[in-house]
């Protein structure tokens, strides 16, 4: 759906994640071997996948302003038993936090969050605002208040459902 360049850094996996499935088509990528092998997952790891997936679809709505799309598990929950690493770089000094052992996905999306927090990005990644979409993207906007994943399609259909109800 969006017109907009990914997340940055490890935000992009949630980014990715999150837009795996097409509200208004209803086509789901993990539906797809290649779409489950972009993530690492096995048909054994599907529902546990959609259940992060709508999660953080949630979270990402709560971001924009708006209500949970539907009843979901508190992403909090599904990410506590993910186990994290604290990688440090000797070199320079540098720490980063990644998923242990390559981990499962929810590992990898806890360590994305993570790092988002640190860099002050998480809370700027949002889902659109439009009911039938949902779509995943990263705000840049200077001010945050992004409220579509595209102003050319459901920006404006937006504004033109405002403007034929006047």
């Amino acid at each position: 759906m969006s017109d907009r360049s990914p997340a940055p850094g490890a935000l992009e996996l949630v980014e990715a994640l999150v837009n795996t499935v097409d509200l208004e088509s209803g086509a789901d990528a993990l539906d797809t071997v290649e779409g489950r092998a972009r993530f690492g997952l096995a048909e054994a790891d599907l529902a546990g996948a959609r259940e992060l997936r709508e999660s953080l679809r949630a979270v990402l709505l709560a971001h924009a302003g708006h209500p949970p799309h539907r009843a979901v598990t508190p992403l909090g929950e599904l990410l506590a038993a993910a186990p994290l690493v604290v990688a440090v770089d000797t070199a320079d000094g540098s720490a980063t936090l990644t998923a242990a052992s390559g981990g499962p996905l929810a590992s990898r999306v806890a360590a994305a969050v993570a790092q988002g927090l640190v860099d002050g990005t998480w809370m700027r990644l949002k889902a659109c605002e439009a009911a039938d979409c949902h779509w995943a993207y990263y705000d840049r906007s200077p001010a945050g208040r992004g409220r579509w994943c595209s102003m050319q399609v459901c920006g404006a259909r937006a504004k033109m459902r405002r403007y034929r109800a006047k």
